[in-house]
């Protein structure tokens, strides 16, 4: 059975905003794991980017599908590096 990849590009304008929004809130929460774990570095530059996405969601979305997949790419990319190098997310800022 041959599977039918949707990519970035076959979306509406709409769809391809909302991925780019979702995908900035996720690289500010990766940013705040970031903080939390200290390493201010990583957590500057994925703040940053969310920052930029969110900012130009929706010129990116409408005018630039292409640019659109890759910041999609890149952003997915950080995010899945933070995750390799801190698999154990705090679930809490409490000292016990």
């Amino acid at each position: 059975m041959q599977e039918m990849q949707k990519t970035i590009r076959d979306l509406t304008v709409e769809e391809r905003q909302e991925i780019l929004v979702d995908i900035a809130y996720a690289l500010e929460g990766t940013s705040r794991d970031a903080l939390v774990e200290g390493d201010q570095q990583f957590a500057t530059l994925t703040g940053n980017m969310a920052e930029a996405i969110l900012i130009n969601a929706d010129e990116l979305a409408a005018e630039h599908p292409d640019e659109a997949e890759r910041v999609v790419e890149q952003a997915n990319s950080m995010i899945s590096q933070f995750k390799t190098a801190h698999p154990y997310r705090m679930v809490s800022l409490a000292i016990h």
